[in-house]
């Protein structure tokens, strides 16, 4: 059982980096079996689980005598009809508002239920975004990793699958919405805020928090409530 649960957790960090992360493209091959296993920290046995479990997904076609590759068509299974966000603004107001519903509870579960490794692995991921914004840098990959980490600890299946609409929007808050470098700011002190709670293991702290990072952004990006 413990075996299964490995390689469950292992199929959805695979996907969060195909699908969320963009650090895998479609029709790219991944990386050799032994690599990618050491890479992961998991035995190639459960990092063959994970591929199988994909690949019945239509995430990952193994071709034979070829290898792994990601599908063509991992962008029609991941795009939930919100790959033109920028150009939206009405679909953004509406992402946001799912944003502000989930990523609260989201934050309040992965406080409960991170293990050691991903609390160790969501502060400093919230440290790189954190010196990324002091050093006046694109900080749009550390930001994602940041949510991702904490998504990922929330060790909720259906919650994962949200990571490519929560990427999307890390992304176009920053592209669109940080006029002036207030975003910047507000990102700054509401990670900081965030990290506290977490290293408290403080669920109700961290949900308060994250809905407070929310209601900024959408503030800023000028997504008004009707």
């Amino acid at each position: 059982m413990e075996k299964q649960s490995l390689s469950q957790q292992t199929a959805r960090r695979l996907y969060n980096l195909i699908a969320a992360e963009k650090r895998l493209l479609p029709e790219e091959k991944l990386p050799n079996e032994l690599e990618l296993a050491q890479e992961m920290g998991v035995s190639r046995a459960t990092l063959r689980e994970a591929i199988r479990e994909l690949a019945t997904q239509g995430v990952l076609e193994v071709r034979r005598g070829r290898g792994t590759f990601v599908s063509r068509r991992v962008g029609e299974i991941n795009d939930f009809g919100f790959s033109a966000l920028d150009q939206v603004r009405g679909q953004l107001r509406d992402l946001f508002e799912l944003r502000a519903v989930f990523e609260p509870e989201m934050a309040a579960l992965a406080c409960r239920r991170a293990t050691p490794e991903e609390l160790a692995d969501i502060l400093a991921q919230g440290e790189r975004a954190a010196a990324a914004i002091r050093a006046g840098e694109d900080r749009t990959q550390a930001d994602r990793d940041f949510h991702a980490a904490i998504v990922r600890a929330t060790h909720n299946e259906f919650m994962t699958r949200l990571l490519p609409i929560i990427s999307q929007a890390v992304e176009t808050a920053i592209v669109s919405g940080d006029h002036g470098g207030r975003l910047a700011e507000y990102t700054l002190r509401d990670h900081a805020l965030l990290m506290e709670f977490f290293a408290k293991r403080d669920p109700e702290g961290a949900r308060c928090a994250m809905a407070v990072h929310m209601r900024h952004a959408m503030d800023e990006m000028r997504l008004e409530n009707d």
